[in-house]
């Protein structure tokens, strides 16, 4: 126990926690323009492969992680139109619909990299010079980017008239229509933002964190920037400290492997070890989700009456 306690463990600790929690803040902050304009965003986990999957094959063929970088949010700008056609234009069932998005990006990656590299399971290998630029060999220039976003996002939200509208639209928008706000625009738009921020946090999963596209390698950190977003109340601060929270378990998951053991001197197992991110999202959620108000319109397909 006394390993978890020396400085170097709670250094690496921090920094793991920052490289865990920079996906999180991507996603959580695109799902937050999306459930705030009024549409529910389950597809963040599917947005997150296909910018991730878009980004490791871009960087292995350009040999260029930026251009990569900016293709996988592209890509998951145009997956996230097709969500919002499904949902606003034709008013699909938002959750359905959301889990639909996810479950293609499961399979079309492994269907894509079949063909490409004969390879259904990853693409492949990034050589190191040609992924996303480390700070200190500790930080990727991404998780900068993450960070400094979130004031940004804040702003946008609460100081500018686009973000008034985002959040009329998605309180009261029979109202927001009256005072001439295009409802159904806004909510595309919202919603394409989200699919390039959730995008950009699977771009950095493959090109910065790993160096390859794995199948399902986000393993359900869309569904956690989801939790990490209701616990925020759709706050763009409090999102970043509710992402801190899951990298944290995330980070320490995996310091913890090989170190704590159980009484009989043996490891305990990975298995175990790795539930705890999920174990302590389903007791957050369930200890704070009826404190936490969602934007009245959330859910609630709009339709503009003549």
């Amino acid at each position: 126990m006394s390993e978890l306690l020396t400085p170097t463990f709670l250094l690496i600790l921090l920094f793991s926690t920052i490289r865990s929690a920079t996906p999180l803040i991507f996603a959580a902050l695109g799902g937050m323009f999306s459930e705030r304009a009024g549409v529910i965003n389950i597809a963040l986990e599917g947005l997150m492969l296909s910018g991730a999957f878009t980004a490791a094959v871009v960087t292995y063929e350009l040999q260029n992680p930026y251009i990569g970088f900016v293709a996988g949010i592209v890509v998951g700008g145009i997956v996230a139109l097709i969500f919002a056609i499904a949902v606003i234009r034709f008013e699909a069932d938002q959750v359905v619909t959301g889990f639909a998005i996810s479950m293609l990006m499961l399979g079309l990656p492994a269907v894509i990299s079949s063909r490409l590299y004969d390879s259904a399971g990853s693409t492949q290998q990034i050589a190191k010079e040609f992924l996303l630029l480390d700070i200190s060999n500790r930080l990727s220039i991404a998780s900068i980017l993450a960070f400094l976003i979130v004031p940004v996002c804040w702003y946008v939200l609460y100081k500018t008239p686009f973000g008034l509208r985002i959040r009329a639209a998605g309180e009261n928008p029979e109202a927001a229509d009256a005072a001439g706000v295009n409802v159904i625009r806004l909510r595309y738009v919202a919603v394409v933002i989200s699919g390039m921020l959730a995008a950009a946090g699977g771009a950095y999963l493959s090109i910065g964190q790993s160096s390859l596209f794995t199948r399902g390698m986000t393993a359900g950190r869309g569904y956690i920037a989801l939790a990490a977003l209701i616990l925020a109340k759709w706050k763009p601060i409090p999102v970043l400290f509710a992402c801190l929270f899951f990298g944290f378990t995330e980070a320490l998951s995996i310091q913890m492997q090989g170190v704590i053991k159980m009484p009989s001197g043996e490891d305990i197992p990975v298995q175990f070890i790795q539930m705890i991110p999920y174990v302590l999202t389903i007791i957050v959620l369930a200890g704070f989700i009826g404190s936490s108000r969602a934007p009245k319109a959330l859910g609630i397909p709009y339709r503009k009456e003549n």
